[in-house]
């Protein structure tokens, strides 16, 4: 980092020193700081308030680099070693101390011990780590990921491998464009992500299976909640989702779903819904929160929908190596191994980190302004903008329709509204219930209960209401049972050859 680039002001990676403090902590806790985080330079001779280059005098400066390096390596633990150097800025003599991201996290105050003497940097400040923040310093210094850690007090048995399996599996199947390719999840595979771990000659479960199977043991809980206005001074409504990862995927996202705007493209005579957000990225950053969290933080991943913007926030400090830059880059960086590869499996993610380019390209395709990352430094918040359009758009779109309305049955409803596709015409944007299902029987083989659910925005009793409505008028008929339950145009059923 050039001298011009460290004068810019103090950031999360720079921090300024007009003179060296006669208490050296208050300079070695930020080398502590940079070292637990992504490095960063203390530079010294500089007003940190006005950025005036004040300077070390000649006389002392070799002095006063000697100094600055016995006290961080004297009194940090592990071993710090700063890359010390001098430059010239107009005249004056600044010396900068480069501290290197390290590796054997946490690093402390010798003095302080570890609980009381580990600092990260928050928001280009130094700050005391809490808890869990020292957990998962401890975890990447380890060079272990803590999914991949035993569950303890979490016993297993072959059945509940074999229902493990046999979940993971039929997701994949779902998931997948041609189920027939997909392999079957076997105790080998588990052992190999990590899921499962060997001790004793035992299976033992890791933390990645208490939260592929819902349990308690890791907490791994989903807040949803929609706001009046753009804080979160006045609720609306409030969910708490909890269960394996597929549950909190699918009812996250089906809650976001219900409670976002719906228009409709028209290409000639046909009708298509559009979301003011696009599915698929609201999808992905579902996905990406529950796979990538932090679950050493007993914070829960919170959803929240404002008047002007999707909010999805994912707890803990990115995973060392991480920046938000480097993100939007594309650059992936896994914190959980084991869930990792059985979501990668599951076909909920890909290992070319290209999820987030994705959500990138499919926001900026739906016109709306580029999403919003913040913090990494305790979580990571991201915000898509949403569009306030409530008439037709120059490419044929209308919007008005809105999913947060509530029934007193706790079904959701749309409101109607009518709005200008084209000079001079008028188009209801809202057409019946039994159509739109009507619409996708005609476009699909079958549906399944989450697909119209999906489609129509609403909850699944109102969906199997509308299903058996068109059953019973013989428009539509159900093909098998139970979990395995679709839904085919009375028409396309093909009876099996005799």
């Amino acid at each position: 980092m050039s001298i011009e680039t460290l004068l810019n002001g103090e950031s999360k990676n720079v921090e300024y020193k007009l003179t060296p403090p006669s208490r050296s902590i208050n300079y070695t806790k930020t080398a502590v700081a940079f070292a637990n985080g992504q490095g960063g330079c203390l530079v010294f001779g500089v007003e940190d308030q006005t950025l005036r280059v004040v300077g070390i005098a000649e006389d002392k400066v070799f002095t006063v680099m000697d100094s600055i390096s016995d006290a961080i390596v004297n009194s940090c633990e592990p071993l710090i070693i700063p890359d010390i150097t001098m430059h010239d800025v107009n005249g004056k003599t600044v010396i900068v101390a480069e501290i290197a991201p390290g590796l054997q996290r946490p690093y402390h105050i010798k003095s302080l011990g570890q609980e009381q003497g580990t600092f990260v940097r928050v928001a280009g400040t130094t700050r005391q780590a809490d808890q869990p923040t020292i957990r998962e310093l401890t975890i990447e210094g380890s060079n272990r990921s803590f999914d991949q850690v035993q569950c303890l007090g979490l016993s297993v048995t072959e059945k509940d491998i074999e229902a493990l399996c046999a979940s993971l599996t039929k997701t994949a199947k779902n998931n997948a464009e041609d189920p027939a390719k997909v392999k079957t999840v076997t105790e080998k595979q588990l052992l190999q992500w990590g899921v499962l771990a060997e001790q004793d000659g035992q299976l033992v479960p890791t933390n990645a299976y208490a939260i592929l199977t819902g349990n308690t043991a890791v907490r791994s809980v989903v807040q949803c909640g929609v706001f009046k206005g753009t804080t979160k001074a006045v609720f609306v409504d409030r969910r708490e989702f909890t269960g394996t990862p597929q549950e909190l995927i699918e009812e996250s996202y089906q809650y976001v779903l219900r409670n976002i705007h719906m228009g409709a493209r028209f290409k000639g005579v046909y009708r298509q819904d559009v979301y003011e957000i696009p599915p698929d990225a609201i999808r992905e950053l579902i996905v990406n929160a529950i796979v990538h969290r932090s679950y050493i933080d007993h914070s829960s991943i919170q959803i929240a929908i404002y008047d002007d913007r999707l909010e999805i926030t994912s707890p803990g400090r990115l995973p060392l190596g991480q920046t938000i830059e480097r993100m939007k880059q594309g650059y992936s960086k896994i914190r959980n191994e084991a869930l990792a590869s059985a979501f990668e499996y599951m076909g909920y993610i890909e290992h070319w980190g290209s999820g987030i380019l994705r959500v990138l390209q499919e926001v900026r395709d739906a016109g709306l302004p580029e999403p919003e990352f913040l913090g990494g430094d305790t979580d990571l918040r991201i915000n898509i903008y949403r569009n306030g359009s409530e008439t037709g758009s120059d490419d044929g779109i209308v919007t008005g329709l809105r999913r947060d309305s509530l029934s007193d049955d706790g079904i959701a409803e749309e409101t109607t509204s009518k709005t200008n596709a084209a000079p001079n015409a008028t188009i209801t944007v809202l057409p019946s219930q039994k159509e739109r299902i009507l619409d996708a029987l005609r476009k699909n083989v079958s549906i399944s209960i989450s697909d119209a659910i999906r489609i129509l925005g609403v909850q699944e009793r109102q969906a199997q209401r509308i299903l058996k409505s068109l059953i019973e008028e013989g428009s539509a008929v159900k093909i098998g049972a139970a979990r395995a339950t679709r839904y085919a145009e009375a028409k396309k059923r093909t009876e099996p050859h005799e």
